[in-house]
């Protein structure tokens, strides 16, 4: 790996685990349906004026199905369930949590793709729930309703990434990476935007808060998609996607710094054990 590249991933994972200290600083006040909405609808305007300058053709009639099914299982539903779990959960949790997509991918990819299912594997997802269960359970945390919930909205959230990636794997792989990143954003602000006269924004906004829509669009969003993509075209995307591996260490290190949340042992060890079984899971 180039130095330039191994640059990018560290990166991306720094900028990726910030996603959940926005989340924690900008849920409590506007709402997960507000501020999902505000995260996709901002994003996908400067992927819009990206697209505009650098040419890209969406070509909808070709991918329309693409576009629909990454818009809604890979950002509208995943992202109003993160924005939905960090009413209840601290940055750090949130970021191990997500660490288990691959275990969802690795099953969907036995189902639809005829992967192996292979012996390691399957200790790799059983490694798996229990080092979920020692993040949610044991950690410096109380098990009360709104951690259980929270926790498995995040889980939730990881099966639409490993449904939605494997679907697009199977079905339409062709698509321009930055034609799918700018249609998916504009179908996920398009599917959330009927649902925020639901629920309206519990507070004003605050500076707080702006930083967090700003951070969480712009920086983890559309800046974020734009690394990734140079990580999947540089590297392939097996490579690109061992950024998993940093994201909770970023995500517990915000938390712990910028929200001075509590890292018990069991988060760490927790947090280790979900790595460890991500390894197991897909390793070749």
């Amino acid at each position: 790996m180039k130095p330039a590249d191994l640059l990018r991933l560290v990166a991306l994972a720094a900028i990726w685990g910030a996603s959940f200290l926005f989340f924690r600083m900008g849920v409590p006040s506007l709402g997960a349906v507000w501020f999902a909405e505000l995260r996709v609808a901002i994003a996908a305007l400067v992927m819009l004026g990206y697209v505009l300058v650098s040419g890209v053709r969406l070509e909808v009639r070709a991918h329309w199905r693409a576009y629909l099914v990454m818009g809604l299982l890979n950002a509208a539903a995943p992202w109003t369930l993160y924005a939905y779990a960090g009413l209840h959960l601290g940055a750090g949790t949130m970021s191990i949590l997500n660490a288990t997509t691959p275990f969802f991918a690795a099953i969907c990819g036995a189902l639809w793709l005829g992967e192996r299912f292979t012996a390691r594997k399957l200790a790799g997802l059983a490694l798996g729930v229990a080092g979920v269960g020692m993040v949610v359970g044991l950690g410096p945390i109380a098990l009360t309703r709104g951690v259980v919930l929270g926790s498995a909205a995040c889980i939730a959230a990881t099966l639409c990434y490993a449904l939605s990636t494997t679907w697009l794997k199977k079905y339409d792989s062709s698509v321009s990476t930055i034609a799918l990143s700018t249609a998916t954003l504009v179908v996920a602000s398009i599917a959330i935007a009927p649902f925020l006269g639901t629920v309206p924004p519990a507070e004003a906004l605050s500076m707080q808060v702006v930083v967090a829509v700003l951070g969480v669009s712009l920086l983890c969003s559309a800046l974020g998609f734009l690394i990734y993509f140079r990580l999947i075209a540089d590297l392939g995307p097996t490579r690109a996607s061992t950024v998993t591996f940093l994201i909770p260490v970023f995500g517990v290190l915000w938390g712990a710094t910028f929200l001075a949340e509590p890292v018990g042992a069991a988060t760490v060890a927790g947090g280790l054990v979900v790595l460890l079984a991500t390894g197991l899971v897909i390793r070749r």
